[in-house]
């Protein structure tokens, strides 16, 4: 049984910091894990933290690139580029696939070129904002909770075009439903139930009911504060979740997008990326081999728009 993991955030953790990333054992993702877990495609997020300077930020962001290309993809040939659902479809067994994503726009500034160039150097899904602001709209703990600027429509109407997929985990609430009168392909890389667990970046039930009409995506994470609001944070929190999106008519709509490498407390048997082999027995207990195999995998698969 194969995994699609929408969010992890490897390339920030490599250009932080000299590592390996065939064993580290201090990533939670490295290749090692993802071969023996049966990884099937791994979304790579570009993050470029707040504290680089603006002008600054597109460098940084093609810093993380090359990285992808020389450390991930140039040293693993069994990890294939993944930019189109062809290629997806095409990995071959013992091939796993890797996709480039953008955390945040920051790193584009004002400036749809950048946007263009990353397009071309293969990111395929892109997040709006960080925690923060910027040109193309408020995240989520920015107290002045604008939506999306002319700019940021700008962002989605190319985003539309070159049928990627628009990602609001981390927006405003306000950005949020702006993207879903704007967007053709929103997702929700790495997010969970704002009823369950009280911390802002999860989502309300309108907010989950609305991208599954959308014909969108949720990834359930697995960083612990999202998932409850005491620690330590276990499978069954994980599951929690799951369920009430499942509840929400979410069963075809709903993955993973576990936020390793971008998390420093981990849910307790998920502490890196061959936890997922915990996840798959979990559930297997509860769910049928079809419904597993879409929550860890066919569900994402399935709705690649590009």
């Amino acid at each position: 049984m194969t995994i699609f993991d929408a969010h992890c955030d490897v390339l920030w953790q490599l250009w932080r910091k000299k590592r390996s990333f065939t064993d580290d054992p201090s990533l939670h993702i490295n290749w090692n894990g993802l071969r023996d877990t049966g990884a099937k495609l791994q979304c790579f997020a570009i993050y470029v933290p707040e504290e680089v300077p603006v002008e600054q930020r597109f460098h940084v962001a093609l810093e993380m690139v090359d990285l992808f290309y020389t450390e991930v993809l140039g040293k693993h040939p069994q990890l294939r580029l993944v930019q189109t659902k062809k290629d997806a479809e095409a990995l071959q067994q013992g091939e796993v696939g890797a996709l480039l994503t953008l955390e945040g726009c920051d790193a584009i500034g004002s400036n749809l070129n950048y946007l263009r160039i990353l397009y071309r150097l293969g990111v395929r899904s892109v997040g709006l904002t960080w925690n923060y602001s910027n040109a193309v709209a408020d995240g989520i703990k920015k107290p002045r909770g604008a939506g999306l600027s002319s700019f940021g429509r700008q962002v989605v109407e190319q985003l539309n075009a070159y049928r990627l997929w628009t990602d609001v985990s981390h927006v405003s609430v306000r950005g949020f439903w702006d993207v879903m009168e704007t967007a053709l392909y929103p997702i929700a890389s790495h997010s969970n139930c704002l009823s369950l667990c009280s911390h802002p970046r999860n989502l309300t039930d309108e907010q989950i009911t609305a991208l599954i009409q959308r014909n969108g995506m949720i990834g359930v994470t697995f960083v612990p504060m999202f998932l409850r609001d005491e620690s330590p944070a276990h499978l069954e929190d994980v599951l929690r979740h799951l369920e009430h999106i499942c509840a929400l008519g979410g069963a075809k709509h709903v993955g993973f997008g576990s936020d390793f490498d971008g998390i420093e407390e981990t849910v307790v048997g998920l502490e890196s990326y061959r936890g997922y082999d915990m996840l798959k027995n979990e559930l297997m207990k509860r769910y049928s081999a079809e419904q597993a195999a879409d929550f860890l995998c066919n569900n994402f698969m399935r709705h690649i728009p590009f």
